[in-house]
Parts: C-alpha cells; structure tokens; sequence
C-alpha cells in the first residue's frame, strides 16, 4: 500500500521544521559540511544505519568534506510523512556530528 502524498501547504509548513531542508524537482534535499572527510564519512554511516531502521532510503553523496540527501517515496512518487521523519533524525544525526 502506497504512502499518502503530502499537499503543497503541508511541504511548506513542515520545511519551516527543517531549517536548511528544501524542495527540489519534488525532492527533499539537504547538503552538510563537515569538518574533514572522515567526519563527512561518519555521518554517510550513521544516516546509512537510520535508513536501514527506518526502511527508506535516500540518494546520498559523500564529497571530501560535505554530504548531501536527496529523498522522496518511490511508492508515492512524491513527498510523504516518511521522507520527513528521515530528515528530521538525519537532521538531528547531523548535528551530532557537528555539520553546518
């Protein structure tokens, strides 16, 4: 069963949520830097494990010192509640490990 698709108000308020979060091409997008590349690389494997938990995934890249998320529902083919809740415990990942 597909994941309900949100509307463009609800986007909006909950984007207001997430500072530093935007949409882009109907995705939830988001880049971090990082103080070195192995902190960059901590934080890909600490975002890897919560998409595991979670069982959602996003596009991921790893530069030198910066990592940036790409997200939507696949099964919706739009933004959903899950793709939410990913941002925000990347979102509170990030700051743990001191990206800006």
């Amino acid at each position: 069963m597909p994941t309900e698709p949100l509307s463009q108000k609800e986007i909006e308020d909950r984007l207001r949520e997430l500072p530093g979060w935007s949409q882009e091409n109907g995705r939830l997008t988001r880049g971090y830097r990082l103080g070195s590349h192995i902190a960059a690389t901590a934080l890909v494997v600490h975002v890897a494990r919560i998409q595991e938990e979670l069982n959602h995934h996003s596009d991921l890249t790893l530069g030198y010192d910066t990592v940036r998320l790409s997200v939507h529902s696949h099964d919706a083919d739009a933004l959903t509640d899950r793709d939410f809740t990913l941002a925000r415990r990347v979102e509170d990942a990030a700051a743990a490990h001191g990206a800006a």
